[in-house]
């Protein structure tokens, strides 16, 4: 297909960072491989943790046919990105807005979050040897950033995780008084923090959803002593909780998906602070089709798993356990928001994107991104109507036909990523007996 066409597809790209699925077992390589990425083969031995699917200067995309650089190609042809996009996304160089991916995780990221734009250009300036960068126009005053990656990156990174098998996460502060209980079900956990942190958490921890400014104050002096706490101090209640919970010995209030995850990021990570984490976050199971959101400041670590992923167009992360990789533990307790909630808080939940009901829409509350889930059943076509902005989708099951236009098609079937100009009204027709799974990420203005 011509890369001036509206439809085309694209070459994405794999990273192979070492909390990756090894070999064929990730999915990432296995849609690697069925698209016939250029020169790329499996290798069984190595881990193939995201596949990424856009303009991220890091590892952007090409266009298949051409091997050109998809940001260049959209730079040529704007109408592709569309003007109101382009104006209110600052978009006029070929750079998407999102970042689409699919995960595959087999050992836990990095307990992490992501700043704001705001809190990006203040890193910078007070930490230049650290969170290095060049300077962007933006639409808004210019910041410089460079957060713990490898390339210039001046955006913000809300992000969706939308699960494609079992998929297990860390995410967000736990309910206070959940907290609370842990702390007392839990000695290695309290020992780690000043019986004076303790007594003011404890008189904050009546609510559910802190809101004030008092109990979001205990919750991050709570956090904070847990975090910073004496390397000594930790592993030795580390070790003690470890060989506890190997020797089968739970409190009561300690539950057996607790027990599995400490042990699990114990073997993982040994003696890492992060582990603790579990007992402050959140821990949720997301079954296939189910998604979570989480903005800036907020703190999360994916732990088993595979997902689509898709974000605002940024690699902006600070990390402070369960990684070998430059740890921030002061600016990512600064960071945070200190919102405690039930999981059920970070749930996206579908609405319908289609009549037919083959399509469902996931769109969270961040501007530059939403994703849309379609699934055919054999001798089922479906339609999509046009959108104001560019869209990147992947084949994840089946074989079809991509149509739009007057008569122009496209063959599709797994690992092919394709992307969809603004303005594009598209048809999607499985021709396999097993029909056809897709997901497609755009943004509208």
């Amino acid at each position: 297909m011509a890369p001036n066409s509206s439809i085309f597809k694209i070459a994405p790209t794999t990273q192979q960072y070492d909390w990756g699925k090894v070999g064929s077992s990730a999915k990432v390589a296995q849609f690697a491989a069925k698209s016939k990425l250029h020169g790329f083969a499996i290798d069984e031995s190595a881990p193939y943790a995201e596949l990424w699917m856009g303009t991220h200067p890091k590892s952007p995309s090409h266009v298949f046919s051409s091997g050109e650089e998809l940001s260049k190609n959209l730079a040529s042809h704007p109408e592709l990105i569309g003007k109101r996009v382009a104006d209110r996304f600052d978009a006029s160089n070929g750079n998407l807005p999102f970042l689409f991916k699919v995960l595959s995780i087999e050992k836990a990221l990095s307990i992490q979050s992501h700043p704001d734009k705001a809190t990006a250009g203040k890193l910078h300036a007070e930490q230049p040897d650290i969170y290095k960068g060049m300077i962007f126009p933006l639409g808004i005053p210019t910041i410089v950033i460079k957060i713990c990656g490898q390339c210039s990156d001046p955006n913000h990174k809300p992000e969706m995780a939308l699960a494609i098998t079992p998929f297990h996460a860390m995410c967000g502060f736990r309910p206070l008084p959940s907290i609370a209980e842990s702390l007392q079900s839990t000695p290695e956990l309290a020992a780690l923090i000043p019986n004076s942190i303790q007594e003011a958490f404890a008189s904050q921890s009546g609510s559910e959803t802190p809101t004030g400014s008092a109990e979001k104050t205990a919750l991050r002096n709570l956090f904070a002593a847990v975090m910073t706490a004496e390397e000594s101090a930790f592993q030795l209640q580390l070790e003690a909780l470890v060989k506890r919970y190997s020797g089968n010995r739970t409190n009561p209030g300690e539950s057996e998906e607790l027990v599995e995850l400490v042990l699990r990021l114990n073997s993982q990570f040994p003696g890492d602070i992060g582990i603790f984490c579990a007992f402050l976050l959140n821990y949720i199971t997301l079954s296939p089709g189910e998604a979570i959101y989480l903005g800036a400041g907020e703190p999360h670590a994916y732990v088993s798993g595979e997902c689509m992923e898709c974000m605002a167009n940024s690699d902006n992360v600070i990390r402070a356990g369960l990684t070998p990789k430059l740890r921030d533990i002061p600016n990512l307790i600064s960071g945070l928001t200190y919102n405690a909630s039930a999981p059920s808080k970070h749930f996206v939940f579908p609405t319908v994107f289609s009549d037919s009901g083959a399509s469902t829409l996931y769109d969270p509350p961040a501007p530059e991104f939403s994703v849309v889930q379609v699934r055919l059943t054999s001798g089922k076509e479906e339609l999509h109507r046009a959108v104001d902005g560019p869209s990147v989708a992947i084949v994840t099951e089946g074989v079809g036909i991509v149509s739009w236009g007057s008569g122009e098609r496209l063959d599709v079937g797994v690992g092919d990523v394709i992307f969809i100009g603004a303005g594009t009204q598209l048809t999607l027709t499985p021709t396999g007996d097993h029909g056809m799974v897709v997901y497609r990420a755009f943004v509208e203005a």
